[in-house]
């Protein structure tokens, strides 16, 4: 979704319906789910409640919305259709924000919450909460409808949402960690008592699990995973990159790893098991499985727009992957790659195909460690193809895969213990 987006108001979303990319109604928003934060930070929107047309509500994260416009919401179409469950840092708007009676800071004076307007800041994915539309006066009732002065104040006029700075509680933790890029956060965890770390990971919503998970020992990641609902667990490993959800999966008994990939939705436990049956040390063991792949006839413009996404890392957006249909790997024919860069030169309604960098051999599924760190060096490459004997694309290795690979095996431990003796001397 754009920024600059204009602010909305929660009541105009109530009831809205919910369409995936083809115009198919998947269902109305029935409420939003929101993060408090400490002080007076405004809270985040995690996403939407939606319910379905068989009346099971399911969670719809912000970051799967692309559009709200003209009185309804489209997706990207990847929902997921398990029930809703409420966490402990998360509120619902309509079920518990609206209609309470909080304090305005300046005058001292009770008001009663009419209504919440929601922004998108600029630049990033996220959503926040950022004015409150307020009646001074005595609270209505069913029978008489307050009456009074409405107006609207910016979130931090107001006093009577946040959470409370005393106690211990994981969401008191996860409020004050909430800045932290993951694998700081990974960090914070890895030092917490094991019921600690528990507690938190259940309090984090399945992208921040995720992608913190990523940054954790493996012995932290089997705990942690261990620990939660089977079907939390599947999800979360829905939204990790997929070389390292399986490598956390390949960690697993065989009898839990079925459980979990039978949870998955179908695609992403194929992509699983597909990339569990390379040798760990690998291209084929390495690689995502989730590249970005473009026609021949694709643009110059469609290719900078796929690129823009906010989802990808630094090394998978460095570059895009020319293949004939299909579009998901394994592909069809494998063209060739555009780099960044040369996106940047060309026009925009130039074809991808007409500026193919296809003098690199592609890396085997099969090829060995040293030989993927030896092509990345040689050729300055931050992310390679990987494509099978047929032709076609299995996938990318980026070298961030192939450091995680190279270093010691104790690399985070070790990490982790010189940031604490750091600290340790700097006190």
């Amino acid at each position: 979704m754009a920024a600059g987006v204009p602010r909305i108001f929660v009541s105009h979303l109530q009831g809205v319906a919910v369409f995936d990319p083809a115009g198919d109604q998947v269902g109305r928003v029935r409420d939003l789910v929101v993060m408090l934060r400490m002080g007076q930070r405004p809270p985040r929107l995690l996403g939407l409640v939606v319910e379905l047309a068989t009346r099971r509500r399911i969670f719809l994260p912000m970051t799967r919305v692309t559009a709200i416009q003209s009185g309804q919401i489209i997706t990207t179409g990847v929902l997921n259709v398990r029930r809703f469950e409420q966490r402990p840092t998360e509120r619902l708007v309509f079920g518990e924000l609206l209609d309470r009676r909080v304090t305005l800071t300046e005058a001292g004076e009770e008001v009663t919450v009419l209504d919440l307007s929601v922004h998108q800041l600029p630049a990033r994915r996220e959503w926040e909460i950022d004015r409150v539309f307020v009646r001074k006066g005595r609270k209505g009732s069913a029978f008489r409808r307050a009456k009074g002065e409405a107006l609207t104040v910016e979130w931090t006029a107001v006093t009577g949402f946040t959470l409370e700075e005393q106690g211990q509680g994981a969401e008191n933790l996860l409020a004050t960690f909430e800045q932290l890029r993951p694998a700081d956060l990974a960090n914070v965890l890895h030092h917490l008592s094991p019921k600690r770390r528990a507690e938190v990971a259940a309090a984090l919503d399945d992208d921040r699990l995720a992608d913190v998970l990523e940054e954790l020992p493996e012995d932290d990641q089997i705990e942690i995973l261990g620990k939660l609902k089977e079907e939390r667990a599947a999800d979360v490993l829905e939204a990790m990159d997929p070389d390292d959800a399986a490598d956390l999966l390949g960690e697993l008994p065989t009898d839990e790893q079925e459980r979990l990939l039978s949870l998955m939705q179908p695609g992403d436990a194929a992509d699983m098991r597909r990339l569990m049956s390379y040798e760990d040390r690998t291209a084929g063991g390495l690689m995502t499985t989730e590249p970005i792949v473009l026609r021949p006839d694709a643009s110059v413009a469609d290719a900078l727009a796929r690129v823009r996404n906010r989802d990808l890392s630094p090394a998978l957006a460095a570059q895009v992957y020319v293949c004939r249909p299909p579009d998901e790997t394994p592909t069809g024919k494998y063209l060739g790659t555009v780099h960044f860069q040369r996106l940047l030169r060309e026009p925009p309604p130039s074809l991808v195909s007409s500026i193919l960098d296809n003098d690199l051999q592609p890396l085997d599924p099969e090829a060995e460690l040293p030989a993927i760190a030896g092509f990345f060096a040689t050729y300055d490459m931050v992310a390679a193809p990987v494509v099978d004997e047929a032709g076609s694309l299995l996938g990318a290795v980026t070298v961030d895969d192939v450091l995680d690979h190279m270093l010691p095996e104790d690399w985070r431990e070790t990490e982790f213990h010189l940031d604490e003796e750091v600290a340790t001397d700097g006190s």
